[in-house]
């Protein structure tokens, strides 16, 4: 099934699920680092360049719960606990992006828990923040929404990775309905308290102009698996068993030729990588900077 048909929900409709529920005070506990990060190679955070910076900062503290960690120059730096997931770089100049050309197609921010994801749903509901879809992939539990820029985002919490079902070397993965009632009544009352330590961009989803080409250059230079494809328009990639750190599609931009870097939206992805040496630099087919820096899992 095309991952492109998300099961939309509406914003009444979260907020039809959200009649009664109760808002605790309680803290939640430190949750373990999820598994996407516990692999050899591993999406570090990600990088946009945007029009209006502050607004855009203002929407990840707001609607994502992401915390401000610092400032350098025109660019702000956020993340969850001391762990730095966004950079957004200020450039007023700049064109908006272009929905068919090679770019982010979103950002994916994966919480710790499933019940952490029932508080964000829950905070969805009490500010009445637009949600485009929400789907169950099997492996994952997903809502999708998008920033005021245009950047695609995911907010989603993973189900256990020993559960996950693979044929071959490919992993199970579909578009369901989700079970959003459920995931609600997992956070018990627990109110959301922003994005918890040990929240981190579990994957980045990236328009190109050849899924073929992508899975060929992601395999040469990091070397990933394929771990899952959807006709000739969509592959999926990963590290170390995970069910994807990159995702690309030409669904948007087929035959997309090299970006036109004067544009808003993607600036930069950085991999954290246990084999690299030093940080490096370097450009997908489609003009894509991806940065590596050494780190260990976790």
């Amino acid at each position: 099934m095309e991952l492109t048909r998300r099961k939309l929900v509406g914003s009444a409709a979260l907020l039809a699920l959200g009649a009664g529920t109760a808002v605790g005070r309680t803290e939640p506990k430190m949750s373990n680092i999820p598994f996407a990060a516990t692999t050899p190679i591993s999406v570090s955070r990600v990088g946009l360049k945007a029009r209006d910076a502050e607004a855009l900062a203002n929407f990840y503290r707001d609607v994502v719960g992401l915390q401000e960690l610092g400032r350098d120059g025109e660019t702000i730096t956020l993340g969850a606990g001391t762990r730095a997931l966004l950079d957004i770089e200020a450039d007023k100049a700049a064109q908006p992006d272009d929905p068919r050309s090679a770019g982010l197609f979103h950002t994916a921010f994966l919480l710790p828990t499933r019940a952490d994801l029932g508080r964000w749903i829950k905070h969805a509901i009490d500010k009445r923040i637009p949600v485009d879809g929400a789907s169950d992939h099997l492996v994952s539990e997903a809502l999708y929404l998008t920033d005021p820029e245009g950047n695609g985002i995911e907010i989603y919490s993973d189900r256990p990775h020993e559960r996950w079902k693979w044929s071959g070397s490919h992993v199970d993965m579909a578009t369901e309905q989700l079970d959003i009632a459920s995931i609600v009544a997992d956070a018990g009352e627990v109110a959301w308290q922003g994005a918890p330590e040990n929240s981190i961009v579990g994957h980045v989803h990236l328009r190109v102009g050849d899924a073929a080409t992508a899975a060929e250059w992601w395999s040469k230079e990091f070397g990933f698996d394929t771990v899952a494809k959807y006709g000739s328009s969509a592959v999926f990639l990963s590290s170390g068993g995970y069910h994807h750190h990159i995702g690309a599609n030409s669904w948007q931009s087929p035959r997309a030729g090299k970006r036109d870097q004067s544009r808003t939206g993607l600036a930069w992805v950085e991999m954290r990588s246990a084999d690299a040496k030093a940080d490096t630099s370097r450009e997908d087919p489609w003009g894509t900077v991806i940065r590596t820096v050494p780190g260990l899992p976790g």
